[in-house]
């Protein structure tokens, strides 16, 4: 059976999107039962083993359908289910897409500079079906490059802390088109929600002048303005620390995370000490 609920044609074609409440469905040897209604389904998350809550069934720009569905996970939330211990800083960027506090780096995918003359040759021709299909393998690719390494960076740290880059703001300028192919938004919101469910602590910090300031002596001797832009490398002249401008900056970003961390630890006084007083 297709499934053509709420899906509507012509140039201002919606897609298909069918909301169901929790009361609605049922789940039993690998089928999902709206009402009275069967779907077969490849079932890669294992939903025998979980209460499943309320979601909906929804189709892609390419005609297939996906069931979304909340469950309740039996494990308890913020939980430490991890023996990393370290902490880590991440500095966000177009040339690199992330620069580690630890000395790795982790170069640019670009996902959609790749394919960028495939679509505009698709789009020549005006073969749509071409045009959807590469604009999904894209967005499937870039999805699998993030969650790989957001996973790994869980499992590796006990703390991460990222650079505050508005990836909202960067996108209204020339450079919009490298800034939405990096997904610094949806790698962030990945790191959020996999360290809430690890147990590991996750912060954004405020990396202001982070790649001007030495993460040696602390003082802001680095290259500055968009003359400084092209400089990868610098030396400080206060105490003379030699640099890789972006590992600098996630090495000033886990400082400022490990601060934060401090400041937020509230001192209580000793038993008795407020009678002694």
């Amino acid at each position: 059976m297709k499934l053509r609920w709420r899906a509507s044609g012509g140039s201002r074609r919606s897609l298909g999107w069918i909301p169901f409440k929790a009361t609605a469905i049922r789940y039993r040897n690998g089928q999902l039962f709206i009402g009275q209604m069967p779907l077969s389904l490849w079932d890669s998350c294992g939903l025998a083993g979980h209460e499943l809550g309320s979601g909906n069934i929804s189709e892609d720009s390419r005609g297939r359908w996906y069931i979304n569905i909340c469950v309740k996970l039996s494990a308890q939330q913020g939980s430490r289910r991890s023996g990393a211990t370290g902490s880590v800083g991440i500095d966000l960027g177009l040339k690199d897409f992330a620069s580690r506090s630890d000395g790795h780096v982790v170069g640019p995918a670009r996902h959609y500079l790749k394919l960028e003359a495939e679509m505009a040759k698709a789009q020549r021709a005006r073969k749509k079906a071409r045009v959807r299909a590469l604009h999904a393998k894209i967005k499937n690719s870039q999805k699998d490059q993030l969650h790989q390494l957001s996973t790994a960076l869980v499992e590796e740290y006990g703390a991460i802390f990222i650079g505050n880059v508005s990836a909202s703001a960067l996108a209204k300028t020339r450079m919009a088109k490298s800034v939405l192919d990096a997904g610094w938004s949806a790698f962030r919101t990945m790191l959020q929600y996999k360290c809430d469910y690890a147990g590991v602590w996750f912060k954004e910090v405020d990396e202001r002048y982070s790649t001007q300031t030495c993460s040696c002596c602390k003082r802001r001797t680095g290259p500055r303005g968009l003359q400084g832009l092209g400089i990868r490398e610098w030396a400080c002249l206060e105490c003379g620390a030699y640099h890789h401008r972006d590992i600098n900056a996630a090495q000033n970003i886990l400082a400022a995370g490990r601060r934060r961390l401090v400041e937020g630890i509230p001192v209580l006084p000793a038993p008795g000490a407020a009678a002694l007083g």
